[in-house]
């Protein structure tokens, strides 16, 4: 339990920075077999756009969902979601996990697609 309680603190330790900018958060959950990404707006009471790699039509393109390459792919479609909502800019929420691996290559996907941090 104690890795889970010190992502946790990281997690909430990021979020209370991010409240300060006043941005759409771009947060980013991952799990071994997927991973998630959402645009959160403000307020955090509204999802504006979300990708994961349990959608039917990101898991068409991709031979196994845990891994960097479904990372990349949920990191395009989430860019262009926002694209489509009209947002530019939002804050990356990596929700506790360390900027590696996964997290680093849907980061760099969606910057590449347009977004920015």
């Amino acid at each position: 339990m104690e890795k889970k309680t010190t992502r946790l603190r990281r997690a909430k330790k990021l979020r209370a920075k991010l409240s300060n900018q006043g941005a759409v958060r771009l947060s980013v959950h991952r799990t071994p077999k997927h991973i998630y990404a959402q645009l959160i707006d403000q307020s955090g009471a509204n999802i504006l756009a979300s990708s994961s790699t349990v959608q039917a039509d990101i898991k068409k393109q991709v031979s196994a969902t845990g891994n960097k390459e479904a990372a990349k792919v949920v990191g395009k479609a989430i860019a262009e979601k926002a694209k489509a909502a009209g947002i530019e800019k939002v804050a990356f929420d990596r929700s506790g996990f360390k900027y590696h691996g996964r997290v680093l290559e849907l980061a760099d996907a969606a910057r590449e697609n347009g977004l920015k941090f």
